[in-house]
């Protein structure tokens, strides 16, 4: 899976600030090793996603995320 860019909504942003996490430390989780998963369960109408990982100071971090595809040319 590849990812070319973040965009946090309102909830999103107070979801991580709740949970003591910067929107940089969540990023920072696609650009080491992480293990992503489909979420069935919470996907009726978008496809979604979990994922675990570390940041870069080993905070353990679980994370729910929807893609956003963009149309390519070519």
């Amino acid at each position: 899976m590849e990812f070319d860019g973040f965009d946090w909504d309102l909830g999103n942003r107070a979801k991580c600030q709740k949970h003591g996490l910067s929107l940089g430390q969540i990023e920072e989780l696609f650009r080491g090793v992480i293990l992503i998963g489909p979420d069935p369960r919470h996907s009726a109408a978008e496809e979604r996603f979990r994922a675990i990982g570390r940041t870069v100071d080993q905070r353990s971090v679980f994370v729910a995320f929807t893609g956003v595809y963009a149309a390519r040319n070519g």
